[in-house]
């Protein structure tokens, strides 16, 4: 209540009621107040009744809640179900006009208001856990390969005579579809094995640079967070490269806002080379649907380009899953989160250490990889193993089996999924990210030790009929 209701209240209720109560309500003003003054995420994490009164006021302030509205136009954020009228808090304007994602509605003050909170919040969160020089950032109602799409679009405005995109290789569909779905040639990049690592072949991207001509290479796509044995690009010497030929770097960052390690490595690459974007998703960063990323850059003027590059209004979905989100967690909440998953990972890796001296397997040693691992499968299992734990509720685990050839938006790669046409060894990857707890490695542990000794039975009776039948022969 205001005020004057408050005061009000008070012919009908005691005074010290209605104290109290005031008290309550301009403790949670003096949050929303700081917000709108500061524009950063709050340290602390906001209680659920203050978000959804915060929220409750915005969507007041959208032209389709007032009271006396009369909409006569094709777009009046009508809403036939109450149920999704409830599901969106009544915002139903979507965020942007047409040609610029970040402009402000007329009819819409309360869904814009949130969508420049929402990206104030995210960019001082950037800087607070590691990439200071982040100049800004925009919360995109697309996942990360369309935001990958459209950081390329924009490029071609400062570049319109360059077609080919220099890619690292990561064998990971989406890449690819951005590349070519924004009009490029992929030009790939095989990555150079290191034990059991592989890493970004420095030389071999200088070499393709020099053979097309730097003013014909649009940019360059390098990958922090990526499925094991593949490590972390080595950003620093691919932002020195594309700062000596004025070459427009982008970073998929994918799911890398959560590790300090991919953090540091793009802070830096920034400081020593050219960094032009990174790009991160928002359900595998921030615990939210799939359904947005976040791009953001170390010049504000490329990024409001590629705002501009949006074709027409968007959802409010994505963006106030990532509102609600950020005030709830608070900057304590985010890094406590990043502390814990850093936790997980060393215990992931220690439980699968053992599983790897039971089965006589190996733990990959991939050190330049902080969030997934590899271990080696036993010899012959093929991707039967993948398929026993996804049938015991696993998910997440990718089996990968050499020799595997896949065709993606016209290209083919030898070796599909070990991200290098040689790979030496079948392998599964797991992950430690962000929400993950303790109790879900040990079930996953639980669940691969039964179905690796229930392989491995039926291996070595194979390999037995397989004797028996040489033997009669």
């Amino acid at each position: 209540m205001d005020a004057e209701s408050l005061r009000l209240a008070e012919r009908l209720l005691p005074s010290t009621y209605i104290k109290q109560a005031r008290e309550a309500d301009a403790n949670r003003r003096v949050k929303i107040h700081q917000l709108l003054e500061k524009r950063k995420c709050p340290d602390e994490g906001w209680d659920d009744q203050t978000i959804e009164g915060f929220l409750v006021d915005l969507a007041k302030m959208d032209s389709n809640n007032f009271p006396a509205n009369c909409g006569v136009g094709e777009r009046e954020a009508r809403i036939f179900s109450g149920l999704v009228a409830q599901r969106h808090y009544r915002f139903g304007h979507g965020i942007g006009r047409s040609g610029d994602i970040s402009e402000v509605q007329p009819k819409a003050a309360g869904s814009s208001l949130l969508n420049k909170l929402t990206n104030a919040m995210v960019l001082d969160l950037i800087r607070r856990i590691g990439i200071r020089g982040t100049q800004a950032c925009l919360v995109m109602p697309m996942a990360t390969g369309m935001t990958v799409m459209m950081t390329l679009l924009s490029l071609r405005d400062i570049r319109p005579q360059a077609k080919y995109v220099l890619w690292p290789r990561i064998d990971q569909k989406s890449c690819l579809k951005a590349i070519v779905t924004a009009g490029y040639q992929v030009v790939v990049v095989e990555n150079v094995l290191e034990g059991d690592e592989l890493r970004t072949d420095v030389a071999a991207l200088r070499e393709k640079v020099s053979t097309l001509g730097p003013e014909n290479v649009a940019a360059i796509l390098t990958t922090t967070s990526c499925f094991a044995p593949r490590g972390i690009d080595r950003l620093e010497e691919v932002a020195k490269i594309c700062k000596e030929h004025n070459i427009p770097h982008i970073i998929n960052n994918a799911y890398g806002l959560q590790s300090t390690k991919c953090l540091h490595h793009i802070q830096q690459a920034a400081k020593v080379g050219r960094v032009d974007a990174f790009i991160q998703s928002t359900d595998k960063n921030f615990m939210v649907p799939v359904g947005g990323a976040v791009v953001a850059g170390f010049d504000a003027q490329f990024m409001e380009n590629i705002g501009k590059k949006y074709p027409g209004r968007a959802s409010v979905t994505p963006v106030m899953d990532l509102f609600i989100t950020l005030l709830s967690m608070g900057v304590q909440g985010y890094t406590s989160l990043m502390s814990q998953r850093t936790d997980q990972m060393e215990y992931l890796r220690t439980r699968l250490g053992e599983v790897a001296a039971t089965f006589n397997l190996q733990l990959l040693q991939t050190k330049n990889n902080p969030i997934s691992m590899g271990l080696t499968i036993p010899k012959g299992a093929g991707t039967e193993l993948g398929s026993q734990l996804f049938l015991r509720g696993v998910s997440g685990v990718r089996v990968v089996t050499p020799h595997q050839v896949k065709t993606v938006a016209g290209i083919t790669l030898k070796g599909w999924g070990a991200h290098h046409p040689n790979y030496p060894q079948g392998y599964l990857t797991a992950a430690a990210a962000l929400g993950m707890a303790k109790g879900d490695i040990e079930t996953f542990v639980a669940r691969l030790e039964k179905c690796l000794k229930k392989l491995c039975d039926k291996l070595r009776e194979r390999g037995r009929e397989t004797d028996e039948n040489s033997v009669g022969s």
